[in-house]
């Protein structure tokens, strides 16, 4: 690394440490008021760092195989550069080139239905199939389930974290970290050593909605953080978009709030690409190797515009007793000897196919 080069990295790593120590205290300040002040609003920088911390932070970054981006650099997405919020720095771990690729956010809630899982896997995967980037935060429930999607689809996906490259968190995803960073990027706006402290995720959400030309919500509860993700992405010219659920699910509350207040209904890919620029569209490349997944395994040749489950198959061991009455998934699992996550993912690719339907209840029957 030539010396300009390496004079620019201390200066980055510097200015992330003032800004996170400016963050702190300001989210401190908060928390001891018990108020409910604006997160994201300009702070001081706080006095510089010691060269011993920057050289640290210098060796760390080598160490992880990462890389320090300014607002300034070439490596900064356009799409970020241009909010009046832009992170000054951005610590990456994979391909810059991910950053400024066409992408989609998918958040939702941490504690995700099997349903909802199924729906947020299915979806990323398709969308990853087409060449775009899926955009999530790591966290448990549905980002984990898009990040999965898109990966098993061999395409990217980026994870935006509320901690540092080297605090990962949750901390049972630093393997699921270390794939996306082999196969799209692990970014964040936080130095070395940073903890995931609740007002960290504010700041991680604006960069998850910046980044993407739409905000795809699927399960939210009422009070949910995803919330803020659609709320920030709505301030910065973003697309909103929601996939409705059971007014029996608490955790689809806060998709509903969203589609009442205008955002778009989402039950498959398509609803999400007539939203975008056509010339993006246009634009897109596939994976080179992607698995593209249109029906369930098993599922057999399309009739009437149902997907017909091939014979001996889980989805046409579920399709039997659905001839009988309606009944629930969980009914449905115990007579077919299935995991009811794998119930679940089943009847959501045949009720999107057109095999079965649910009445009032939630409960699945075979469609006429």
């Amino acid at each position: 690394m030539d010396a300009e080069r390496m004079e620019r990295e201390r200066f980055l790593l510097a200015l992330a440490r003032r800004r996170e120590s400016a963050r702190r205290r300001k989210g401190r300040r908060g928390a001891a008021a018990g108020g409910e002040s604006d997160p994201l609003r300009s702070s001081s920088l706080s006095p510089a760092p010691g060269p011993g911390r920057v050289e640290a932070d210098a060796d760390r970054l080598r160490t992880l195989g990462a890389k320090v981006i300014g607002a300034n650099d070439p490596e900064m997405p356009l799409r970020l550069r241009a909010l009046p919020d832009c992170p000054e720095v951005l610590f990456l771990r994979g391909d810059p080139d991910a950053l400024a690729a066409p992408q989609i956010a998918i958040v939702g809630s941490r504690r995700a239905t099997p349903s909802g899982a199924a729906v947020a896997r299915r979806l990323a995967g398709e969308l990853a199939a087409l060449g775009l980037v899926v955009t999530s935060g790591l966290a448990h429930g549905i980002d984990a389930e898009a990040h999965r999607g898109a990966l098993d689809a061999g395409g990217r996906t980026i994870a935006v974290l509320g901690s540092s490259l080297d605090r990962v968190y949750p901390a049972e995803h630093h393997g699921l970290a270390d794939r996306i960073a082999a196969q799209g990027a692990v970014v964040t706006e936080f130095p070395f050593g940073t903890r995931p402290v609740p007002w960290n995720f504010p700041w991680r959400n604006r960069i998850i909605s910046g980044l993407s030309f739409g905000v795809l919500v699927v399960e939210a509860a009422e009070r949910s953080g995803s919330l803020i993700t659609a709320r920030l992405a709505a301030e910065q010219g973003r697309e909103v978009f929601a996939v409705p659920g059971s007014i029996l699910n608490p955790q689809a509350a806060g998709c509903h709030r969203l589609l009442r207040d205008g955002a778009k209904l989402v039950d498959k890919v398509e609803d999400i690409l007539e939203e975008l620029p056509a010339a993006e569209v246009e634009a897109l490349s596939a994976p080179a190797s992607p698995r593209r997944t249109t029906r369930a395994a098993g599922a057999g040749p399309v009739n009437g515009g149902a997907a017909v489950p091939a014979a001996g198959s889980d989805g046409a061991a579920l399709l039997g007793p659905l001839d009988l009455e309606p009944i629930s998934a969980e009914a449905l699992a115990e007579r077919a000897g299935l995991t009811p996550e794998r119930v679940y993912s089943i009847l959501l690719t045949l009720e999107i196919g057109g095999s079965v339907r649910t009445d009032a209840a939630g409960r699945y029957m075979r469609a006429v």
